[in-house]
């Protein structure tokens, strides 16, 4: 399991999304890997989901900020 940022990031990813971040620059990946970390601190939702189950709060951050991304 990766323990740096972008990883779990990436990780947190469904694989269609993954492989299409996975194409774009470093630092593009990083500037999401940095707004899904703030996502997952700032949210209270996202606090109780993550006592329930991990996994689904940081996929569910990813899915908040990537869909911010096409708006």
């Amino acid at each position: 399991m990766p323990t740096d940022t972008l990883g779990r990031f990436l990780a947190a990813l469904d694989p269609e999304r993954r492989e299409a971040i996975g194409a774009r620059p470093r630092q593009e990946q990083e500037r999401l890997a940095a707004a899904w970390e703030r996502e997952l601190e700032a949210d209270d939702e996202l606090d109780t989901l993550d006592e329930l189950s991990p996994p689904a709060a940081e996929a569910e951050a990813a899915r908040r900020v990537l869909d911010r991304e096409t708006d």
